[in-house]
């Protein structure tokens, strides 16, 4: 029996944003049809660790059964090595046998995935004519975002702002030539989200960044950064004034620190979640209703859409010989 293993370069050529937008839409829709089978993570934390450990398998049911675990290990200080945050693998089974099929970079499969599946959210949520961008944040998932909602919306500016002002002229030294629109980069987050209707949070902190009034009507938030039950992004009142939207209601209630907090303050509660996206897809819930709303995605990162880019990848590589096979 051969183990296929996959670098990152591999993957981010075998699995374009485009489509991965498709794959991450068909994923939240099985889920959203109970096709999967989706265990809240293990999250393992040494107390003398840098970093923790999450464990996170998932199973895919019908003609396109997929079964995989990815683990990843997330460390906060990795950036100021000049590494990214997340480091791992993701691991793919024959669903019919349990057999190893492949390991894979779980670095990569999560910079685009995740991206992918704000892609899929903003399509959904985000008004039409949508097209002034802020980022709040310079690392892979700033990158990685930027990709994804050129692919869903005609960007027509995008503003950059970072903990250190060096890091978004940096960011955008590297990405302007590869974009038409001016990307700017901004000494405040506050100047930077100001009449934007599009806003993507992809920090490591762990206190709010936002505040409410700087918010417009009619935008559509993407919060993606924090992903564990003391840490968030997103402050109270933005919260309870936005139309909320996630990418499962199980991982928002144990895991999201941007909703707990809200939570314990009183602000919000379990019915405060609008749909999970999954079934905003599927027609089962609405999405955006008012052209005024504020609709805000939180995503935490669901093991199924890492299983099922994995699978997607394992695909491609056996149609393009991609990767390295080793007896196992």
């Amino acid at each position: 029996m051969k183990l296929l293993i996959l670098n990152q370069t591999e993957i981010e050529k075998l699995l374009s944003m485009h489509d991965c937008i498709k794959v991450m839409t068909q994923a939240l829709i099985a889920l959203a049809k109970g096709q999967v089978h989706l265990p809240l993570r293990m999250v393992v934390q040494p107390p003398e660790a840098a970093g923790v450990m999450a464990l996170m398998p998932a199973h895919i049911a019908g003609e396109s059964a997929a079964l995989g675990v990815k683990v990843i290990n997330v460390f906060n200080g990795n950036p100021a090595k000049g590494k990214d945050s997340h480091q791992g693998a993701v691991l793919l089974f024959d669903a019919e046998t349990g057999e190893p099929l492949a390991m894979m970079n779980a670095s990569a499969i999560t910079a685009i995935r995740t991206a992918a599946v704000s892609g899929v959210a903003t399509r959904r949520l985000a008004r039409e004519d949508a097209n002034d961008l802020a980022i709040i944040g310079s690392g892979v998932q700033a990158r990685s975002h930027l990709a994804a909602m050129t692919c869903v919306r005609s960007i027509k500016r995008a503003r950059i702002a970072s903990r250190h002002f060096e890091h978004a002229q940096r960011f955008v030294a590297e990405m302007q030539p590869h974009y038409a629109f001016p990307i700017e980069p901004m000494k405040t987050i506050e100047a930077s989200v100001r009449e934007a209707d599009l806003i993507v949070t992809a920090t490591s902190s762990s206190e709010p960044i936002i505040q409410r009034d700087w918010i417009a009507a009619g935008t559509h938030l993407n919060v993606v950064g924090a992903s564990q039950p003391h840490v968030r992004e997103i402050d109270t009142a933005t919260m309870a004034a936005a139309s909320l939207f996630v990418d499962r209601r199980e991982s928002t209630l144990n895991e999201s620190g941007d909703y707990l907090f809200a939570a314990r303050e009183g602000a919000i509660g379990p019915e405060h979640i609008r749909a999970e996206i999954g079934e905003v897809l599927i027609g089962a819930k609405p999405g955006r209703t008012q052209p005024n709303e504020i609709t805000l995605f939180k995503s935490l990162g669901l093991a199924v859409e890492d299983v099922a880019s994995a699978a997607y990848i394992y695909q491609q590589a056996q149609k393009t010989n991609t990767g390295t096979r080793v007896e196992f």
